[in-house]
């Protein structure tokens, strides 16, 4: 009979054997029977030390190590113990990277500091017709907005920097430091550096989770003389059904005066409450109120007001506000959520203070709803009063059919006090397909109208417009 022996049965033999020769050939002339016990009692040590090899073999199958015909060393080198597998775990278990998330979050050891990467894409699509003037009738894509950054921690120290590139040019926003500690038992973040401003629903929210292409008519009339970013620091406290806000802030690092100027100094707090809240939904009211000191270099405010994404000639216009000193801006907001739908009402009001001329007023009104048809709850928050990420319950990225929500707005902009001033209407119907918690595609049918007092598109004059958006959010 011909007995075949894998190499690491035969090793051991050769080993066993070798170690004991000096002692079966002690003597010159052994006895036969007692060399064959001697053998037969090595042959017995081989098969238990095979038979547990085997099992060992098997136990690290078990475990996901590779079997190896190569010996005892290519075992130990593919065990759960060994370093190249031990890095390979730990590596897995400082990075998480959850169906919700368009990128990974690295942590160290202790969980203390984190980053994860920043990023996003904003593409446009538009076009225009109906207009008496032809210049208007335009159509055009464009990138909205990009940015690259990233954001992290270190233990309730935080950071967050992006660089944006946007009209031909390229700005921080944000880039800020933050810290997370307890006002009056109240959880509470402070900021300091340049970040978002908390203004109004729309205004205090990213532009990329508006359900709409653009911000309201309220937000967009009455926002500060240096927009929605500014360098500075903020201080947010959030209760039960509450939040509250106060910053003091300058220019933004791209609307800087390069040393020529004193900056721009703007004052502003808001506040929101839920006087009704349960599991179903909430109702949201609010305002906002700020002051602003404007820089030496500010010698006239443009009060123009485009409609559209892209048309930047589709607009309401009125004339320079020349020689301002200072302005000021406060808002209204009413709203909430019911399960899947929204609708919110903002008013918004701006005076400029003027050396010569007094004070000028400009105003803007909007009225929103909208409706998750697939049953998601809607994106905007009870804690802060803006607009945050849709949960997608069945993601595209997954296997599923997205979210599908339809909304409607309609803003009305009166710049009859300034000089030159005149009005517009929009009603904007869009639909948004929520690809994941990190992408969607946006349509938005716009039916304008303006009445402009000046420059060569005075008078009445109304049309349509069709947008589209395609954004990716890391």
């Amino acid at each position: 009979m011909t007995t075949r022996t894998s190499l690491p049965r035969a090793t051991l033999a050769a080993t066993l054997l070798a170690g004991t020769s000096p002692v079966c050939f002690a003597t010159d002339d052994p006895p036969t029977a007692e060399l064959l016990t001697r053998i037969e009692q090595q042959a017995a040590k081989i098969d238990e030390l095979t038979a547990r090899l085997a099992q060992l073999e098997k136990s690290m199958a078990a475990n996901g190590a590779p079997r190896s015909d190569s010996g005892m060393t290519a075992a130990v080198a593919s065990s759960p113990s060994a370093p190249a597998r031990k890095a390979s775990q730990d590596l897995a278990g400082n990075v998480r990277w959850k169906r919700s998330d368009a990128a990974p979050t690295f942590a160290s050891d202790d969980g203390q500091h984190t980053f994860k990467p920043h990023g996003r894409l904003l593409m446009d699509f538009s076009r225009t017709h109906g207009s008496s003037h032809a210049t208007r009738n335009l159509h055009g894509s464009e990138v909205a907005n990009l940015r690259l950054g990233g954001e992290g921690a270190i233990g309730a120290l935080g950071y967050r920097i992006e660089a944006e590139f946007a009209n031909d040019s390229v700005a921080l926003q944000p880039a800020y430091l933050s810290y997370n500690t307890t006002v009056a038992g109240n959880e509470a973040t402070f900021y300091l550096g340049n970040f978002l401003k908390d203004l109004g629903t729309e205004g205090s929210s990213d532009l990329a989770r508006v359900p709409f292409l653009l911000r309201n008519a309220a937000v967009a009339v009455a926002r500060p003389f240096v927009s929605y970013f500014g360098m500075g620091t903020q201080v947010r406290v959030y209760g039960d059904r509450w939040h509250y806000t106060l910053s003091i802030t300058g220019n933004a690092p791209k609307t800087g005066t390069s040393g020529k100027y004193s900056e721009t100094v703007t004052y502003l707090t808001r506040a929101h409450i839920n006087p009704w809240k349960t599991k179903n939904g909430f109702v949201h009211v609010g305002g906002w109120y700020y002051y602003e000191s404007l820089g030496g270099g500010v010698s006239s405010i443009d009060t123009t007001m485009p409609l559209t994404a892209f048309n930047k000639l589709l607009m309401v216009s009125a004339g320079p506000v020349v020689d301002p000193t200072r302005d000021r801006g406060t808002g209204l907001e009413l709203g909430g959520v019911h399960r899947s739908t929204w609708a919110i009402a903002e008013h918004g009001k701006r005076t400029i203070h003027t050396r010569h001329n007094g004070r000028v007023h400009r105003q803007g009104t909007s009225v929103a709803a909208g409706w998750m048809i697939t049953g998601e709850a809607p994106g905007f928050s009870s804690r802060s009063g803006s607009w945050k990420a849709v949960k997608v319950a069945n993601p595209v990225s997954s296997g599923g059919t997205g979210a599908f929500e339809v909304a409607g707005r309609i803003d009305h902009y009166d710049f009859t006090d300034a000089p030159g001033g005149g009005t517009g209407r929009s009603a904007t119907m869009a639909l948004n397909w929520y690809l994941n918690d990190w992408s969607r595609l946006m349509f938005n049918y716009i039916r304008w109208e303006t009445n402009n007092r000046i420059g060569t598109m005075a008078g009445r004059d109304d049309g349509h417009s069709l947008a589209l958006r395609a954004e990716v959010l890391l």
